[in-house]
């Protein structure tokens, strides 16, 4: 409940000391504005201010802290401001609702300015005009760094969501979300788009043998054989298991196949190291090429490439077919 203040000049200055907006501002240039203000006092827990609730004033700390939540009081604190901080300025210079929920995190008392009187301030004093402007600033600075962190959060999140833990590769995601895309260029630009799929061979037999974290290392090491065998605009992933898909943007299916004849080359070249550093075996691949026809769907052009995969297969393994 807003209280009236008590206003002898000891007091005044008294409660203008250390308050951010009252910094090098002289009591006598606001006394009688001061005498328009009143005093709100929060229990524990109480709330102040949240979205979707106008406000029209500025509330100034004068003891006690207040916890500032965005998206909702389920989520942990922001940020804790103490004795001397301003809380929803902001709400006033933007003649907007609240952006953020602000709840009493102590029994907290509060000066109270309504923003008709706070423009009479800034009018009043020219140094609480600079007070504000140098508040309104830092705010803005946190603003920013608070979506600066979030925005690297985010795209952390979409990255692992996005790559394939143990190659680094993209995965199935990043498949279903730039295949489509791409395949959609190409059809706008009447371009050519093929597509390599690749298998490695007797691979269940390796992992038997050899066990899994002798399988992980040969997945790791014939991805970083495909990372070298390709272009930058190359959208190379692992499809599952040990199948690898490579989109190859601007290429007919008469390259792609021998694109996919120097990378099958390339994978049974590359002897896999076990854990002493001695040669485990050569691994070899059996690869399909497709490419995309005029109506073909992704799931279109993914069967015409998987089945020419397994005529490879059919055929003897580590070879290429169409």
């Amino acid at each position: 409940m807003a209280q009236p203040l008590a206003l002898n000049s000891d007091y005044r200055r008294t409660l203008l000391e250390g308050l951010e907006l009252f910094r090098g501002v002289r009591a006598d240039d606001v006394a009688g504005l001061l005498a328009e203000c009143t005093r709100r006092d929060l229990a524990e827990g109480q709330l102040l201010l949240e979205p979707g609730s106008p406000n029209e004033n500025v509330f100034i700390i004068l003891s006690g802290e207040l916890d500032i939540h965005v998206g909702g009081l389920e989520h942990p604190a922001l940020t804790t401001l103490e004795t001397g901080a301003c809380v929803g300025e902001m709400s006033i210079i933007e003649d907007r609702d609240p952006s953020a929920f602000v709840v009493a995190r102590t029994a907290t008392h509060l000066l109270v300015i309504h923003q008709s009187v706070l423009w009479k301030m800034v009018n009043a004093s020219h140094d609480l005009a600079k007070n504000l402007l140098v508040m309104l600033s830092e705010r803005v600075r946190s603003h920013n760094r608070v979506i600066a962190d979030s925005y690297g959060e985010l795209r952390r999140a979409e990255l692992y969501a996005a790559t394939d833990a143990l190659t680094g590769l993209g995965n199935r995601h990043t498949m279903e979300d730039a295949f489509p895309r791409e395949i959609e260029r190409s059809r706008r630009d009447a371009d050519s788009l093929s597509l390599i799929l690749l298998d490695l061979d007797n691979f269940k037999a390796l992992n038997d043998r050899y066990g899994h974290i002798a399988g992980d290392r040969v997945l790791a090491t014939v991805a970083e054989v495909l990372r070298k065998q390709f272009r930058p605009g190359d959208i190379l992933v692992r499809y599952g298991g040990d199948e690898f898909a490579v989109l190859l943007p601007g290429v007919d299916c008469d390259r792609a196949e021998l694109i996919a004849e120097r990378v099958r080359g390339a994978v049974a070249d590359g002897a896999i190291p076990d854990e002493s550093g001695s040669e485990i075996m050569n691994v070899t691949a059996s690869i399909g090429v497709a490419e995309l026809g005029n109506d073909n769907t992704l799931d279109a052009l993914l069967h015409a490439a998987d089945e020419a995969m397994y005529r490879a297969k059919r055929k003897g393994r580590n070879t290429v077919s169409r």
